[in-house]
């Protein structure tokens, strides 16, 4: 198997909503975004799936050498064998693939956020950077594109984290933050038993109108020139915001279901946004 071939692989046994917006693409554009994205897998299954900590931060630890070895163009993995050929063509920064780590770092320290202002961190390293870097692969002339990037990060990392409040809270994670689980008087305990309640729907129709506003601000911040070359956010952004209103519409069912979209639906949206914009 060949290093494309493996991060392909790992693309589509995601099932993520990243391989339907690499679809359209040419092929060397395609093959890196995969790679990133390959890249971005092999991290965060450490941080979801290992349960001892130690160990999980020497295999975040191998990564970063692993970095540094293959941008001195010599990697050994072929996920870091494939990232180098976008790595040349596209300017990527070391650190930003470094910032990506950090964030799976901060799975493994933290639980919980004391308040948005925390939670925005994580979601910059874990979202917001790789946006940046998928901006660069899809190509910019307009600098406006990477804030677009930043904020389009951070509403898919908002929509992740609504989306799994379940999932998270059998592995004993909250991502809302705790300052307003007390404003809107939801308890902890409630969450990891999966208690459902008017509150707990109410403290999530909050946090959708916050992922809600940065979607906004992020098609605002887009600058008209690079619309085209970024069509592949524009297809994630347009699956993403289906997601987060059908969880919505269902009364936020997340404690005891991942919402998510059948695969027609979501090559339906990504032809559709691709053609139209």
């Amino acid at each position: 198997m060949t290093p494309v071939e493996y991060c392909q692989n790992k693309a589509v046994q995601s099932g993520s909503s990243f391989y339907y917006s690499f679809l359209f693409l040419p092929k060397e554009r395609r093959e890196a975004i995969t790679a990133l994205y390959a890249f971005c897998r092999e991290v965060d299954d450490i941080a979801d799936e290992c349960n001892d900590t130690a160990i999980a931060r020497v295999k975040l630890e191998w990564w970063r050498q692993e970095l540094a070895q293959t941008f001195a163009d010599k990697p050994s993995h072929p996920v870091s064998q494939a990232l180098l050929p976008a790595i040349r063509n596209y300017g990527l920064a070391l650190e930003l693939f470094e910032e990506i780590i950090d964030g799976m770092e901060m799975d493994l320290q933290h639980v919980r956020y004391a308040d948005f202002k925390a939670l925005q961190l994580y979601c910059y390293r874990v979202a917001a950077v790789v946006g940046q870097l998928a901006a660069a692969i899809f190509g910019y002339s307009d600098r406006g594109t990477l804030k677009y990037a930043h904020d389009l990060g951070i509403a898919f990392q908002l929509t992740n984290i609504i989306r799994d409040v379940g999932e998270d809270a059998r592995r004993n994670r909250i991502y809302l933050p705790q300052d307003e689980l007390a404003q809107f008087g939801v308890s902890e305990s409630s969450i990891l038993s999966g208690q459902s309640s008017p509150e707990f729907r109410a403290l999530l129709a909050h946090q959708t109108a916050r992922a809600q506003q940065y979607y906004q601000q992020a098609m605002q911040e887009l600058p008209q020139a690079d619309r085209r070359n970024q069509r592949p956010g524009l297809v994630m952004a347009a699956i993403y915001r289906a997601v987060l209103n059908e969880i919505a519409a269902d009364d936020f069912p997340v404690l005891q279901q991942r919402v998510s979209l059948t695969p027609v639906r979501k090559l339906w949206l990504a032809w559709r946004t691709w053609v139209f914009h």
